[in-house]
């Protein structure tokens, strides 16, 4: 199947040229952005340590990265959603997890949203490393208001005990979201999967908020 993949994706490529979604002008193969609009995007932060693992980012969030991200997550642009997880992925040097855990989303926001971007990013890391990705170790059991429109402690808050995990997981995740602002989401899901015997609890995301 990976090569059926394969072969369909480089003839989409052939029939639609790559066109860069900066400048709008030719893209590279298989890439929807030219050498120089690539050339100037915000480079990836450092790794950085929490108390329950390793936060591994592709990118520091800034233009055009931000826009990019929020047609992906909240328009469905899915086009713009593989560019993305191409050029922002974050396990080139990471210490690889036994699982991948999408961050979820409650099901009445999946209902009104109608996909989930962070486990859309983990089949496409989770396919490019050949890591297991998991989409039910990890539930979001009660609804909480948009985390983007709070403070740092009202967001702590707001997903205190939003999360739980079910038995039988393995000892090293990474969890996968789309933006690491404040740490709050990743912190509350990862102490949910600490609770269930996960020891190390990685967080995989597209861009962190410097």
């Amino acid at each position: 199947m990976k090569i059926v993949d394969h072969l369909l994706n480089g003839l989409n490529y052939q029939l639609i040229p790559a066109r860069c979604a900066c400048c709008q002008g030719p893209g590279q193969w298989r890439l929807d952005l030219c050498t120089a609009c690539q050339a100037e995007l915000p480079p990836a932060p450092s790794v950085l340590e929490t108390s329950h693992g390793r936060v591994y980012a592709g990118s520091t969030f800034a233009a055009p990265l931000d826009s990019w991200i929020h047609a992906f997550k909240f328009h469905q642009d899915l086009t713009i959603g593989r560019l993305l997880a191409k050029l922002c992925a974050p396990g080139a040097h990471a210490d690889l997890p036994e699982w991948l855990v999408p961050v979820p989303l409650h099901r009445k926001r999946l209902r009104m949203r109608g996909f989930n971007q962070a486990l859309e990013l983990a089949r496409y890391w989770g396919r490019q490393h050949g890591i297991r990705v998991s989409k039910n170790a990890l539930i979001r059991c009660r609804e909480t208001a948009v985390q983007s429109q709070l403070d740092a402690q009202a967001r702590l808050q707001n997903v205190q005990g939003a999360f739980s995990a079910r038995a039988g997981l393995p000892a090293h995740v990474a969890l996968v979201d789309d933006v690491y602002t404040t740490g709050a989401t990743c912190a509350a899901a990862a102490e949910a999967l600490q609770q269930a015997g996960v020891e190390r609890v990685d967080v995989w995301c597209l861009a962190r908020v410097l």
